[in-house]
């Protein structure tokens, strides 16, 4: 498969053990949660995650955004090995079933450890069967990722190895200075350096951290919530999401022999591409009510997709579509799962659009 060498593909950002349970909306309202929202955990959320684990239908997914992007596009190049991954992680049975399932999914990690801090985990509240999902993250280790890890020895050689960096927005809470060691290294070596807005609340409360990574970024991802949010906060005067896309295109970049590229999905509508100052749209898939299972993970697998096309170096129009065909795929699954027996058939029937 050409271009998709190992260690091609590195990630950063949050590993966290995914706590799922489907209920109604009066859960919500109990925690104060919005549907299709993601937030970190506030004192008055930690009840829930006792409470949701002593529950009957509660299931445990190995998760983080850029972690769930990162065994997504593995999954899809097959060939093992092509994606690295580091966050931070306690010395506990959390963090070894995550590196468990890590390796599993041919993913290699490099995960800083840490004995004072339990791994983190993230509340999943999915409602409306399965349409909308409410996120909490409670970091624990991972919120205590330091720099120091990316400049030991081995470390610092898989960074210089991979060619395409991706980092979700939630990272900015964590550790800004490793991101902009990242983006630097991508830009001083001419490489490709991805992120994402990944929630709202990043674009407002986390501003600056977000812009002083922004000249860095190459490839942008976000949704149309997100997108709306990041125009009210810089003031860019439009709440309309091909606007909003141009404009965040045409913001400083410090690698110029590159166009930045804006992708901004809208659930069941259009993707919309920015690039060059021009708009380009991507149908989403139609699915039924009957194959719409559920929508957590989405957004991190239509990432998963589009960088499994990126890292052979196929144009942006089949990264797109196979980040659509990737996302579909996994909305139709319970809790998002890659699992390459459930999907191996469909994925090679699928895939042949894209090569």
């Amino acid at each position: 498969m050409a271009g998709a060498r190992e260690g091609i593909l590195f990630g950063m950002g949050n590993p966290l053990l995914d706590i799922c349970i489907n209920t109604g909306p009066e859960y919500l309202a109990k925690y104060d949660l919005e549907p299709n929202n993601a937030i970190l955990a506030e004192d008055k959320h930690q009840p829930m995650y006792k409470e949701m684990a002593a529950m009957d239908n509660v299931e445990y997914i190995a998760g983080g955004a850029t972690q769930n992007s990162m065994r997504v596009a593995q999954w899809i190049l097959q060939k093992s090995k092509c994606a690295t991954f580091m966050g931070s992680v306690g010395k506990d049975e959390f963090g070894e079933t995550l590196e468990r399932k890590a390796h599993n999914a041919g993913v290699t990690v490099r995960y800083q450890k840490q004995i004072a801090h339990p791994t983190g985990t993230c509340a999943v509240v999915v409602t409306k069967n399965g349409k909308c999902r409410s996120l909490v993250a409670n970091l624990a280790a991972a919120n205590h990722f330091t720099k120091s890890h990316l400049e030991i020895p081995e470390n610092r050689a898989l960074l210089e190895k991979a060619k395409y960096f991706y980092i979700s927005g939630f990272f900015l809470t964590v550790s800004p200075e490793s991101i902009l060691m990242v983006g630097k290294h991508a830009c001083d070596n001419n490489k490709t350096f991805c992120m994402n807005l990944s929630a709202p609340f990043l674009c407002e409360f986390f501003k600056e951290p977000m812009m002083k990574a922004f000249p860095y970024i190459d490839i942008i991802f976000g949704n149309e919530t997100e997108a709306d949010k990041f125009s009210e906060v810089q003031g860019l005067g439009t709440t309309n999401v091909e606007e909003i896309a141009l404009k965040m295109s045409a913001l400083p970049k410090e690698n110029s022999s590159r166009s930045r590229i804006v992708i901004i999905t809208q659930g069941a509508d259009n993707v919309i591409l920015a690039k060059d100052g021009k708009i380009r749209k991507f149908p989403a898939t139609k699915l039924s009510e009957e194959e719409l299972i559920d929508t957590n993970g989405a957004g991190d697998a239509f990432v998963g997709g589009f960088l499994s096309q990126l890292v052979q170096e196929k144009v942006v129009d089949k990264c797109i579509k196979c980040g659509i065909w990737a996302a579909t795929q996994i909305i139709q699954r319970r809790a998002g799962t890659t699992d390459q027996k459930s999907l191996g058939r469909r994925r090679w029937e699928s895939l042949s659009a894209f090569t």
